[in-house]
């Protein structure tokens, strides 16, 4: 069974916190994003770890390994709007549908060793670009296809619920 795509706008996490997974963007600030990638690259490793993580608990529900996927590419994709905020001025970013690269890449198909690996080498990657952040950059804008205007500071803490809440989603 093909997953319904998700098309809510979750850009509101960035303002409140969230009832599910109880992210709360309070207080994030580029400079926290780092650590708080780092901190939960164990946390996935120990999902791409689990026996059955390839199995789907509900055909509707991703499987622990498709969000292990998922998040390495959201790390990479957000590193890369993040230096395009970085270097320059109100950037757009491209479109990301999600849904197809699941598709089109074969998430539930890959090898969860590899993707433990390659999660890992994206979050330490990213979390290197958040490190690097100074608090003269934190106000840089840049624009989602959407319209949704995104500060360097809302982004990280949108890229942050992201990681998070997936852990939430697989019960890591």
């Amino acid at each position: 069974m093909a997953i319904i795509p998700d098309t809510k706008d979750w850009t509101w996490v960035t303002k409140q916190a969230c009832p599910d997974c109880h992210f709360d963007p309070t207080g994030v600030t580029p400079d926290r994003i780092g650590p708080a990638v780092r901190e939960s690259i164990p946390r996935w490793q120990s999902v791409l770890a689990r026996p059955q993580v390839a199995k789907r608990g509900d055909e509707s529900v991703w499987s622990g390994l498709e969000y292990g996927a998922h998040v390495r590419d959201v790390c990479r994709v957000f590193e890369d709007r993040l230096a395009l905020m970085l270097s320059r001025m109100n950037p757009s970013f491209a479109d990301w549908d999600q849904d197809a690269a699941a598709v089109e890449d074969g998430y539930g198909l890959q090898d969860p060793s590899e993707v433990s690996q390659e999660l890992e080498d994206a979050a330490l990657s990213v979390s290197g670009a958040f490190d690097a952040v100074v608090v003269d950059q934190w106000e840089r804008q840049g624009v989602r296809s959407n319209g949704s205007v995104f500060t360097v500071t809302s982004l990280g803490a949108y890229f942050l619920h992201d990681v998070l809440h997936h852990l939430h989603d697989v019960n890591g």
